[in-house]
């Protein structure tokens, strides 16, 4: 890529392969039309030519968050809107090079899909799941805690890491009561289960994640199966965490075998145990705290990648328990 500047308000791309260009540019320009939604910006293209207006700051965040996509389409992959998401996020606030943004990315040989970190504690997340063998993500809905360490599993099985994925939650709400609800056991436990495969169906088109299903390579199953195992050479994920009791927690975390890693997820403000059990989520935070060998990453709000209203919402009711707790602990004291 060719960067001219003529003048302070003006920013000519140039590119030397027309079918790099149209498929950066996107569909009827999409690309580029979607960049205004973060810069005040003009646009006008011309074959493989693309000419920037606006002000200085907006067009040369623009020119450098193009040039962190045109690295994405150079390597054979479709650029979309998550992409650029990220993109700005890294020059806006982040300031990173194109080399720290490939670094980060976690490629899924199945499925040739690229998987990209957007904030800095998704990145600090990845980096943990790849140099620790025992790995605790805590945070709200949407921050990608599931779906990292969803694209972590299997990009580790098709580089032959592990041989197996194990993907497992707490029913909690079916409880002991499993056997009144009518069905077999695989369509009683399925529903709390759908959240995993949805994050498979994602990364893997429904064939081939049924076929490694069929074949015992990925086993989804609740919390409860995983009693009595040793699980070697697996990457094993527990899911919704924080609605493990403490006796699951450590059930759980003792299960792990030889050349195996276990990636551990929750939202210790989404508790739904019954009968005020302990979350075993939030005692394993003092317990585990200061081993070797294990890293908890923490996310916020900032860290979601829902829905932008998402953000605001679970900032507001962060906000409404501080001032619960606050009150409370005033109505000790008094």
């Amino acid at each position: 890529m060719l960067d001219e500047k003529t003048d302070e308000g003006l920013l000519r791309l140039s590119f030397d392969d027309i079918n790099v260009a149209r498929s950066l540019f996107g569909p009827r320009e999409e690309n580029i039309k979607y960049l205004r939604k973060y810069f005040n910006i003009k646009a006008s293209i011309r074959g493989n030519h693309l000419t920037l207006i606006g002000g200085k700051k907006d067009i040369e965040d623009t020119g450098k968050v193009i040039n962190e996509l045109h690295g994405i389409v150079k390597k054979g992959f479709p650029v979309n809107a998550s992409d650029i998401d990220h993109a700005v996020r890294f020059v806006v606030n982040a300031h990173e090079t194109a080399g720290d943004m490939e670094k980060d990315q976690i490629y899924i040989a199945g499925s040739k899909k690229l998987i990209t970190p957007k904030s800095t504690n998704q990145r600090q997340y990845v980096h943990a799941m790849k140099k620790y063998d025992v790995v605790i993500g805590i945070g709200p809905a949407g921050t990608g805690k599931t779906y990292l360490a969803m694209a972590m599993a299997l990009a580790a099985y098709y580089r032959r890491e592990v041989s197996r994925i194990i993907l497992t939650r707490p029913a909690i709400e079916a409880g002991e009561k499993l056997g009144y609800l009518p069905g077999t056991m695989y369509e009683k436990v399925n529903p709390y289960l759908r959240p995993l495969y949805d994050a498979l169906y994602d990364m893997v088109d429904m064939d081939r994640a049924t076929r490694l299903i069929e074949r015992g390579v990925i086993e989804i199953a609740p919390l409860a199966f995983m009693r009595g195992r040793t699980l070697n050479d697996a990457f094993i994920i527990l899911d919704e965490a924080q609605n493990t009791a403490s006796e699951q927690m450590k059930m759980f975390l003792t299960r792990l075998g030889f050349s195996s890693k276990t990636v551990i997820t929750g939202d210790i403000t989404q508790i739904d145990l019954a009968d005020k059990k302990t979350s075993g989520l939030v005692e394993v935070r003092g317990i585990l705290k200061g081993v070797r060998g294990i890293r908890f990453v923490y996310f916020t709000e900032k860290d979601v990648v829902r829905h932008p209203l998402v953000q605001k919402i679970i900032k507001a009711y962060e906000a409404r328990r501080l001032e619960l707790e606050e009150s409370r602990n005033a109505e000790r004291k008094g």
